[in-house]
């Protein structure tokens, strides 16, 4: 008599194919559209445009990525960036690397105010991170006095826009964030702290892993690169807006995570999968706005790849 089991087990684990290899599959498609439908799409100059801003959502997303690890979640990240842009003009005048030091360790207090809140207040991820979405956004508005601020300092300039050996710096940045994350994770013991706790917290307490020292750390971290991210963007626009900057991000670093194979439920991560999910973001808004289709398009769409990874997730575990 045939077993039902065996011949399950021996189909091919076509939703695990599609959580691992569905956002390599998507990339390649929307690049023979673009190859096909879109004039002067395979240029240096556009294909340069498109590191340099993709670069603030992949940094963002890398951080994001360990939040949901944690089995987290860090809706503050576009507020903090907006805190980082509206930090820079106040502290310019001290040099350029003292005002980005600022900016950039003004993420790290968010970050270390999350994760007190989730760690040792108790409360959950996605209403502690609320609160500082919308209180972070309105302190960035108060400093920078609610009106845009342009930066015209050499070094930003260079940052936002200069390249070294053709390959543009805010890209370098992102792939020395990148593997710093892969090293973290695979190769440190904060890797194999973290995936236990977004695993099972509890058994992780029990074990007497340090949960709430590991909970801060990645909320810092995510504001770290949340408010670098922050510096990034206000460097390439050479102004300080912190009425846009980081606008609604939030959704597409955690549409990179989910798409790059991370599952909500926490206990594992995919770094690389991570950086692709945020190039596909990159891709398909360039694609609407070269096709002159309205930007809502670009976050249905992003809502729908949502919809789509996520019940990749839940189906694959559910078999």
């Amino acid at each position: 008599m045939l077993d039902v089991s065996t011949v399950r087990s021996n189909r091919p684990d076509i939703l695990g194919l599609l959580q691992v290899g569905g956002v390599y599959l998507a990339i390649g498609l929307i690049l023979l559209f673009n190859l096909a439908f879109t004039p002067n799409f395979a240029t240096v100059a556009n294909l340069r445009l498109q590191l340099v801003q993709v670069a603030p959502v992949a940094i963002v997303a890398v951080g994001m990525a360990l939040v949901i690890a944690s089995e987290g979640i860090d809706l503050s990240v576009g507020s903090t960036m907006a805190i980082s842009a509206a930090l820079l003009p106040l502290y310019i005048g001290y040099g350029s690397w003292p005002a980005i030091v600022i900016a950039v360790l003004a993420g790290a207090v968010v970050g270390a105010v999350n994760g007190s809140l989730v760690a040792f207040a108790g409360i959950q991820p996605i209403i502690a991170t609320l609160g500082l979405l919308v209180a972070g956004r309105g302190l960035a508005l108060v400093l920078a006095d609610g009106r845009l601020t342009e930066l015209f300092d050499p070094v930003l300039g260079a940052l936002g826009n200069q390249s070294v050996l053709g390959i543009p710096i805010s890209a370098l940045l992102v792939l020395v964030v990148t593997g710093a994350a892969v090293v973290a994770v695979h190769r440190a013991a904060f890797g194999r702290r973290l995936l236990a706790i977004g695993g099972n917290r509890a058994a992780a307490t029990m074990a007497g892993l340090p949960v709430k020292r590991t909970l801060i750390t990645v909320y810092v971290i995510s504001g770290l690169l949340a408010a670098a991210a922050g510096v990034l963007s206000t460097a390439r626009q050479s102004a300080s807006d912190p009425s846009s900057v980081g606008l609604l991000i939030e959704l597409s670093a955690i549409t990179a995570v989910v798409v790059g194979g991370t599952p909500l439920s926490g206990g594992r991560v995919r770094i690389l999968g991570t950086l692709m999910g945020a190039l596909l973001m990159q891709l398909i808004t360039a694609t609407v706005i070269q096709q002159d289709l309205p930007d809502s398009t670009a976050r249905m769409l992003q809502a729908c790849i949502i919809a789509a990874a996520v019940y990749v997730q839940r189906g694959r575990s559910r078999a």
